[in-house]
């Protein structure tokens, strides 16, 4: 019997973990190489913790550019652009305009869907397998100021049901009553049921216990630095500890995937988007479900006895530097839809903050490239990394593997910039 397949995955976040779960399963020899600390405070850990069907609409949709331009006047706004003369970030708006197109919308909805509810049925199946990470499939509440907000999500909710999923649109009333432990302000809401959330960094601990038991090996606190490579095929990956040799090489490095492969010859554009969090740990209110303060774009997550809120999409390159502009932008939403909460709730709570991957037509890179026949690509996730996470690992190692895809689609192609 022949020696199980050497895989090389640079990442140890959602993409890299939940592919590694799946390796495993095929009796593959993995191990995973992550510039961080396994506790590290990246995307995967940080985040609203959502499991998001209702998101059909990708980040690059009619009128974000302008609404984008219009925002960089206010650094508080959900939505900011540092300017700068960057060739890539140059590129990349180019891009992202161009596919803001309401075609691609309608292109990209039903393949958002299905990966989506395909992720949603790997979370249940990690539920059962993992143990506790507080996975809880209540649905998520669009909360809406405005009629005109609300009537702009009752148009998504269309669309939605039109894919099968599950959308209701409320009313005051009827939104006040689905969330009877919090006073809200808000003319209305769209309720879709088919969403969940957990709490990230208990399911990041469980994979990587259940991956450890499992003899992967992790190696942290290790860039890659270049590559040892024929003309077709990756033969090892090199690091800052030394050469790492493997039979199959997958990248999930987040917003840091365009840099690693650039001496590849590689196009995979990515900006990284610049998100933040605030975690209240004794909240004295708790919305019964997920919810979304639609105008100013932050997301709040009961996780057991805490509170999370997380927003903002800023494009400032590769910092993990805090704006505190950005987290006065969180603060002073909260109490436009949750009049009962003040800037004192606050007092002592420490920002997180991490960089998400956003491709420039708002879908994720998935798949093999077809410059080197062993190198397949996990990322470009943007606000759904944590959503697609598992179902994007299974993808991964159906396509190493040489089986049918679960989910197959050009628009996932990695090579798809050329």
């Amino acid at each position: 019997m022949s020696d199980p397949k050497r895989v090389v995955i640079i990442g140890g976040g959602i993409m890299g973990l939940s592919c590694a779960y799946y390796l495993a399963q095929r009796d593959y020899q993995i191990t995973i190489v992550d510039r961080g600390e396994p506790t590290t405070q990246n995307c995967s850990f940080g985040n609203a913790g959502y499991v998001t069907p209702s998101h059909i609409v990708p980040l690059a949709a009619p009128g974000m550019m302008m609404m984008g331009l219009k925002w960089m006047r206010d650094p508080e706004s959900p939505f900011y652009v540092r300017p700068r003369l960057a060739p890539d970030l140059i590129s990349w708006g180019w891009q992202f305009f161009r596919a803001g197109t309401k075609a691609h919308v309608q292109r990209s909805a039903p393949l958002l869907c299905q990966l989506n509810m395909a992720s949603r049925a790997c979370f249940e199946e990690l539920d059962d397998q993992l143990g506790d990470f507080d996975f809880a499939k209540n649905g998520m509440m669009m909360l809406c100021k405005t009629q005109h907000t609300l009537d702009e999500e009752a148009e998504v909710a269309q669309l939605a049901q039109s894919l099968g999923l599950q959308a209701e649109v409320l009313d005051a009333r009827q939104t006040q009553e689905r969330n009877p432990n919090v006073k809200l302000e808000a003319c209305g809401a769209v309720y879709f049921a088919d969403d969940c959330h957990m709490a990230p960094h208990k399911l990041m601990a469980r994979l990587q216990e259940k991956l450890a038991a499992q003899n992967v090996n992790f190696i942290w606190n290790t860039e890659v630095t270049g590559w040892k490579r024929g003309s077709q095929k990756i033969h090892a990956a090199l690091t800052s500890e030394g050469g790492i040799e493997g039979d199959e090489f997958v990248l999930c490095g987040g917003s840091w995937s365009t840099s690693i492969v650039r001496e590849l010859a590689l196009k995979i554009p990515l900006q990284a988007g610049k998100g933040y969090s605030l975690t209240l740990p004794q909240p004295h209110s708790q919305p019964a479900m997920p919810t979304i303060f639609v105008e100013r774009r932050v997301a709040v997550t009961p996780m057991g006895n805490q509170l999370r809120f997380a927003g903002t999409m800023e494009i400032a390159g590769l910092n993990t530097n805090i704006n505190p502009a950005r987290i006065r932008g969180i603060k002073k939403s909260v109490p436009l839809y949750f009049p009962e909460f003040s800037d004192a709730d606050f007092v002592g709570v420490q920002p997180w903050v991490g960089l998400r991957p956003c491709s420039p037509d708002g879908l994720p890179y998935v798949g093999r490239t077809a410059r080197f026949s062993n190198l397949s690509i996990g990322a470009g996730h943007a606000m759904l990394g944590l959503s697609l996470g598992p179902i994007t690992g299974l993808l991964l190692s159906q396509a190493i593997s040489g089986e049918p895809l679960q989910v197959e689609s050009p628009m996932l192609n990695p090579d798809r910039y050329g």
